[in-house]
């Protein structure tokens, strides 16, 4: 199997920069911007937060770090919902 398959960072890279095309691609009105901003957040701070718990000061850190990224992810995923509002 290939590696980079399984490169979380690489993963998380391309998911942001998807978010980011993606919202550019939304609505200019005032629930655009604001769906565009949330996505935005929960959807490229998983990268940082991968980052961040690279550099863990210890397992229990690492884990925590990395438990946020998931929070984040799944707030991300959640906002797909929101854009049915612009689909239907």
């Amino acid at each position: 199997m290939e590696a980079s398959k399984y490169d979380l960072e690489k993963r998380l890279l391309n998911f942001a920069a998807s978010i980011v095309k993606l919202t550019d691609r939304l609505p200019k009105t005032r629930a655009g911007n604001n769906v565009a901003g949330q996505l935005l957040r929960s959807g490229t701070s998983p990268l940082a937060n991968h980052g961040e718990a690279q550099s863990a000061e210890s397992l229990k850190d690492f884990i925590h770090k990395l438990r946020i990224c998931l929070k984040e992810l799944r707030e991300a995923h959640s906002g797909f919902a929101w854009l049915k509002m612009f689909l239907s």
